[in-house]
């Protein structure tokens, strides 16, 4: 019989055994691979409001600037219950950094007075990262009851309002909103009376001013910019701290009603960003730097300007009292209109 031939120690194999040799290697070298290019999980950035808001808009401008800090970031709208659904869909999450909420200051400083239940506390169980931006609302007349009631200025408003008690209306986006609250504060710091009218939702509130059916509101200044600068409204006054940048013309209400008793009236729309109760230090500073950093973009900004929204980054620690304070406010706001959600 012909012998059998054998591979002498440090030759080659046949060829088929190579092959399946560099296969195997192959297949080794790919899968050490992937587990060291294995992508970071993404943070979830929960919006409880509707895609397109300005909240939505936020978060998603914020997601494009952080990606190379941070990581990914995955916008989840998760709108209901005036934002509190999901607002308490983070606040019973796990702290572990991956799951966020653009927060507002409905779901933060509203809200818990407004609902007659709500399921999450806005202290305990949340922990600050960063406000994110400030809105102004603005007082608003439509413009031909304006000029056929002789009114240019804030103290004349004020002033035709004290000498004809329940003779002006206001509308807003509903009961408890920022509209709504905003009218309720003025009234009682002025001591005037005015009916409120509420309707459902910011734009048929705004196409009653319009059309006359009533006399007034306190609009978000993004949305009554455009009015205003065509005549259709008359702007009075902002209702923010602060004079706006994107109409520094007006006055606040805090400016030019000291003599009416609205010196100190602040009340703005904001929105900031939130991790679950329980987040660690170094997670809680990581994602505040990140965030942070972003808001000071030129790129950010320029989107927020667009919607007439001021950038405002701020530490954990001073966003944690910020929003504290805030609830306090607006508990004696909501308390003194009277409104209520069952």
């Amino acid at each position: 019989m012909k012998p059998r031939s054998r591979t002498p120690s440090g030759m080659h194999a046949g060829p088929g055994r190579t092959r399946r040799r560099l296969m195997l290697a192959g297949l080794a070298g790919l899968a050490a691979a992937g587990a060291i290019a294995q992508p970071a999980r993404p943070i979830r950035l929960v919006v409880p409001y509707p895609p397109g808001g300005p909240l939505d808009i936020a978060a998603r401008a914020l997601a494009e600037r952080v990606k190379d800090a941070l990581g990914t970031v995955v916008v989840d709208n998760r709108p209901g219950a005036g934002g509190n659904l999901g607002a308490d869909l983070v606040a019973k999450a796990a702290p572990d950094g991956h799951t966020l909420v653009m927060g507002a200051v409905a779901t933060h400083a509203i809200n818990p007075w407004l609902f007659a239940r709500l399921p999450y506390d806005p202290l305990r169980d949340f922990t600050p990262i960063t406000l994110v931006a400030q809105v102004p609302n603005v007082l608003v007349l439509n413009a031909e009851t304006a000029a056929r009631l002789g009114i240019t200025s804030l103290a004349d408003f004020v002033g035709y309002a004290r000498r004809n008690p329940g003779r002006l209306n206001y509308g807003s986006g509903g009961t408890g909103s920022g509209g709504h609250l905003a009218g309720e504060m003025f009234k009682a710091r002025t001591g005037v009376f005015a009916v409120h009218i509420p309707y459902a939702g910011g734009a048929p509130s705004q196409l009653a001013l319009l059309s006359g059916q009533v006399d007034f509101s306190f609009d978000n200044l993004a949305s009554a910019a455009a009015n205003i600068r065509s005549g259709k409204l008359r702007a009075l006054a902002v209702t923010s701290a602060g004079r706006s940048s994107a109409m520094p013309e007006l006055p606040t209400l805090a400016e030019a009603g000291a003599a009416l008793g609205l010196a100190g009236f602040d009340i703005s729309t904001w929105f900031g960003l939130f991790a679950p109760a329980g987040l660690a230090p170094e997670q809680t500073a990581r994602l505040a730097q990140g965030f942070m950093a972003a808001l000071a973009t030129p790129e950010f900004k320029a989107r927020m300007g667009t919607l007439m929204a001021e950038p405002a980054p701020m530490p954990p620690a001073a966003f944690a009292a910020f929003v504290a304070a805030e609830l306090q406010k607006y508990k004696a706001v909501v308390q003194a209109s009277g409104a209520r959600i069952d």
